[in-house]
């Protein structure tokens, strides 16, 4: 979501920007990329499409996308509809210059489509080759239930993975989520590890903070900056302090020890993003500080489904 067009969201890097990033994750040895249909309006899949050209063979990476967002004014550019679907595809297909991707998502779950077609319609992207695999994004814990039971008796493709809202500041999907990708082995990859910055500990309860993205990002405002979330960000800061580590690294490395997660989802906007990403793999906190971090945190109502 990082990379696309400004047009889109101020804070986003423009494609001659964000190239080196895309190179220097394949030179550390990443290899999955995951953007969406509606990211800057489609210009992120164009750009990173162009960039894993020109950096990488199609065989050593995993491509990810995602489909149900607006792509248009029109009621079948958008949804889980069995049309639109069929349209996203093709349409992401060109924009990423492939002709398959690797993990096909539903952004969001659609309330006006049948689960049934939803999934006939994704088993049908599968069939054809144009996606490898499915998975699902932010939603209930019950209705990712019924959508795994329901292509599981229709014998269609099931989820391989749920990217959902998770980090030390978010920890809802503890309770149901969670338990049930572990239960029925769906992968993790959650998106907004660092809260969407606010765990970098440069935000503040009076402006926000310093960045472009702080100041602007309504969405991150509406999500955190509630007291106790404060008292999380300290806590965090304490751990890296005694580690002599950035806030990023403990953060990270907090949630890749979580049972169940894979991998995070991390954007990056300065190279030392990328750099603190790679980094928190080499940090396994200990049980102490395990307790530590979770200690703060206090409930929150249901954030990140719409």
């Amino acid at each position: 979501m990082t990379y696309g067009s400004k047009k889109w969201r101020d804070w986003v890097l423009e494609e001659e920007e964000s190239r080196p990033f895309i190179r220097r994750a394949l030179e550390a040895g990443i290899n999955f990329f995951d953007t969406a249909d509606m990211y800057s309006d489609g210009a992120s899949e164009e750009i990173v499409g162009r960039a894993l050209r020109d950096f990488a063979t199609r065989d050593r990476v995993v491509i990810a996308t995602k489909v149900f967002n607006p792509m248009g004014g029109d009621p079948n550019q958008r949804g889980l509809s069995r049309k639109h679907i069929h349209h996203a595809i093709d349409a992401s297909l060109r924009r990423l210059g492939t002709d398959y991707v690797d993990l096909y998502q539903i952004h969001r779950f659609d309330y006006e489509t049948s689960i049934e077609e939803t999934l006939r319609a994704l088993d049908d992207v599968v069939r054809s080759g144009k996606a490898l695999y499915t998975g699902a994004s932010s939603m209930h814990a019950f209705q990712f239930a019924k959508m795994l039971a329901a292509s599981d008796a229709l014998g269609l493709a099931r989820f391989v993975s749920m990217q959902n809202h998770y980090n030390l500041v978010y920890r809802e999907e503890e309770r149901e989520m969670l338990p049930l990708c572990r239960e029925e082995g769906v992968g993790v990859i959650p998106w907004s590890p660092l809260a969407r910055g606010f765990l970098a500990g440069n935000r503040r309860a009076r402006d926000f903070g310093e960045t472009t993205r702080a100041k602007s990002d309504e969405y991150a405002q509406k999500m955190y900056y509630q007291p106790s979330d404060f008292a999380v960000v300290d806590r965090v800061g304490e751990i890296a302090a005694r580690r002599g580590i950035p806030h990023a690294q403990a953060a990270l490395a907090w949630l890749l020890q979580q049972p169940g997660v894979t991998a995070p989802i991390v954007g990056a906007s300065k190279m030392r993003h990328l750099d603190d990403a790679i980094a928190a793999l080499d940090v396994k906190l200990d049980a102490a500080e395990l307790k530590s971090l979770a200690e703060p945190y206090q409930p929150h109502r249901v954030l990140g489904h719409s």
